[in-house]
């Protein structure tokens, strides 16, 4: 059974949500506040938290942060508006996705199993035959075990992050849309598309010599992104993994 953490000050929402992911299968703990929240997470840590912006004491922001200090954890951020600089703050703390009160609770169910899903289950209990690696310069990516390397050492990738290296590691050389990536990397057919650029950014900060100049990642005016696969002088500079 998975364990959601909820942070939310509103004890009608936090009742309300933690209800429907009980019906719908997992186990749930409660904090109605930011101190609160770290704690129960050092002391049983969950497999996701559903975390809002504004708490009193100590931020949304914050309690990501802390949260995540000693590895990556997935969050779906709760913006109490629809204000778009709320949103690109969740997501630039590293939130794998965001929904805007007032909301559906099936709907936020639905967006709970869909970050899990994409986490994985552990190694020790698939069934299924491994996946290669994707490799690609001196980026390695196992998409079984959900780990991913950089000239020898670990990433430290949101769920979100690992999806979109992925989609571009699968598709090196080609334009796609922001509109395009969504769909396939967020599973969305609509949504604000500042979601890609965020997440864009922030992979090109792990995986970019120069994040301000990439040469992996770029930029396609007009349409959208591309990943372009190294050159050999560049692999041969920064040294492949060889996913052991």
């Amino acid at each position: 059974m998975k364990h959601v953490l909820v942070v939310d000050d509103d004890p009608t929402v936090s009742e309300v949500v933690a209800g429907y992911l009980h019906r719908a299968g997992f186990a749930v703990d409660v904090a109605a506040d930011g101190l609160t929240a770290v704690a129960r997470a050092a002391a049983r840590p969950p497999d996701l938290v559903v975390l809002d912006l504004m708490l009193p004491g100590m931020d949304g922001l914050e309690v990501c942060r802390r949260i995540r200090e000693d590895g990556p954890l997935p969050v779906i951020m709760l913006t109490a508006r629809g204000d778009q600089e709320d949103r690109i703050l969740g997501l630039e703390v590293g939130a794998d996705d965001y929904v805007t009160k007032p909301f559906s609770p099936r709907e936020l169910v639905l967006r709970v199993e869909s970050v899990l899903r994409r986490t994985g289950a552990p190694a020790a209990v698939r069934t299924e035959p491994a996946e290669p690696w994707l490799r690609s310069g001196p980026l390695a990516l196992d998409p079984t075990a959900r780990r991913a390397t950089r000239g020898g050492a670990e990433l430290a990738l949101t769920v979100r992050e690992f999806d979109l290296l992925e989609f571009f590691l699968r598709n090196p050389g080609r334009a796609t849309s922001r509109e395009e990536l969504m769909r396939r990397v967020w599973g969305w057919e609509f949504g604000d598309l500042s979601t890609v650029t965020v997440h864009v950014r922030r992979l090109r900060e792990k995986v970019e010599d120069d994040p301000a100049r990439p040469r992996l990642i770029s930029t396609v005016w007009g349409v959208g992104y591309r990943f372009d696969p190294p050159r050999p002088e560049d692999t041969e500079e920064n040294g492949a993994d060889d996913g052991r």
